[in-house]
């Protein structure tokens, strides 16, 4: 059930994060523009003991895109698509992920509350069907210290988007304001273990190319152009995510922003030198508290008692 939450008298009550982005996607079209949102989460499968409580034995130890038998996962995430389709919700994919016992689900776009609303039925699907089939799923950004972290990959267009210059606009205004915006992608202690290691960005970049910068602008034609936000994980409250990267990205958009040159290089193996030029995300989640607290794009879109619970 989806619901908003208000005061006794009426009042909208300032922390309720769906409302916020139900007016956020309002003022957006009022200023002629709908954003559209596709999502793609990582999980990993752990066994549970004796008393049924989660140990950290992994499902399996198959790695990215195994199949069966080594992908012992399959049935699981069969189980957790249909039950979505049959509550109206279509998965797009669905895969085994690099870590043992990882995987991932995709998502078909739609617009911005619908897309947030179905992540957060997901994640309740996903743990109702693990428990179901004698499993723990496990959402957080770094559950196994040398394996890799669960990413929240969001992949996002705008429309309209003649000769795709509003994506890019959109695009350049998310690199602009990322670093602020990334305690609310990020909100926890663990998210900075994933960050900038295996796969998981580390630099302010963009790419079409490959998948260690922030932001990827996969080669599609239109209506399927898209950009892909790399760096938050599924801790992050998805209505605050997308409030901000649309903002950021109306903010792109309405001061014609421009995006910086592409990095069409590995950034894992890349040279100092190279590095140099870029700038990076937070490294802990104390650098990323203080980007955000004081940060006047933050405070204009976020209501200060949230701020305050992210940051203080």
């Amino acid at each position: 059930m989806f619901c908003s939450i208000t005061y006794p008298d009426g009042r909208p009550f300032e922390c309720d994060t769906r409302s916020l982005l139900k007016r956020t996607v309002e003022e957006a079209k009022a200023l002629g523009y709908s954003f559209y949102f596709g999502s793609e989460q990582e999980f990993y499968l752990f066994e549970l003991d004796e008393n049924n409580e989660p140990t950290k034995t992994t499902y399996d130890n198959a790695g990215y895109m195994d199949i069966a038998p080594e992908d012992r996962g399959e049935n699981v995430r069969r189980e957790i698509c249909l039950t979505l389709e049959q509550m109206g919700i279509h998965p797009e994919s669905s895969h085994h992920e690099e870590g043992p016992g990882q995987n991932e689900i995709d998502f078909r776009y739609t617009d911005a509350l619908g897309a947030a609303d179905n992540v957060m039925t997901f994640q309740t699907v996903v743990k109702t069907v693990a428990r179901r089939n004698g499993l723990f799923a496990d959402f957080s950004p770094k559950p196994l210290d040398h394996e890799p972290g669960n990413g929240f990959h969001i992949n996002f267009s705008v429309k309209p988007n003649e000769m795709s210059k509003n994506l890019t606009g959109a695009v350049a205004g998310v690199l602009d304001k990322i670093v602020p915006m990334t305690v609310f992608l990020n909100p926890t202690a663990d998210s900075y273990g994933r960050l900038g290691q295996m796969k998981a960005p580390g630099y302010v970049s963009w790419s079409s190319e490959n998948r260690s910068q922030l932001v990827r602008i996969p080669a599609a034609v239109e209506p399927y152009r898209r950009a892909e936000l790399r760096s938050p994980d599924p801790s992050a409250n998805v209505y605050i995510a997308f409030t901000l990267m649309i903002r950021a990205g109306l903010h792109g958009i309405e001061n014609d922003i421009q995006l910086p040159d592409p990095v069409n290089e590995n950034l894992y193996k890349s040279d100092e030198k190279t590095l140099a030029k870029l700038a990076k995300l937070p490294c802990d989640i104390r650098h990323a508290k203080e980007s955000a607290i004081n940060d006047e794009f933050i405070k204009k879109y976020i209501p200060q008692p949230i701020i305050n619970a992210y940051c203080k």
